[in-house]
């Protein structure tokens, strides 16, 4: 549902080409960070991790949520408007 959103939000803003640039930008956000973050939970927990249903994998995948939750809040968000009426 995010890549539909940010791919739509870039096509109707910028370009075509904008928006299939974005997409390939958060393909590959992702399977880096889920190899790091998979990396980063491997040196701290086993591979069965806490329980059957939050292994290791589950760990990784859940910080990976949460970092690009944080990354592309602050990368997508919207600039406002000044007092002047310019943007930033």
């Amino acid at each position: 549902m995010f890549m539909l959103y940010i791919f739509t939000k870039k096509w109707q803003d910028d370009s075509l080409s904008t928006a299939f640039i974005n997409l390939a930008l958060i393909i590959i956000l992702f399977t880096v960070g889920w190899s790091i973050s998979t990396s980063v939970v491997k040196i701290f927990f086993e591979s069965k991790g806490l329980g059957i249903q939050f292994n290791a994998d589950t760990i990784s995948l859940t910080l990976l949520s949460i970092v690009e939750y944080f990354f592309y809040k602050f990368y997508y968000r919207e600039e406002k408007p000044t007092e002047a009426g310019t943007e930033k």
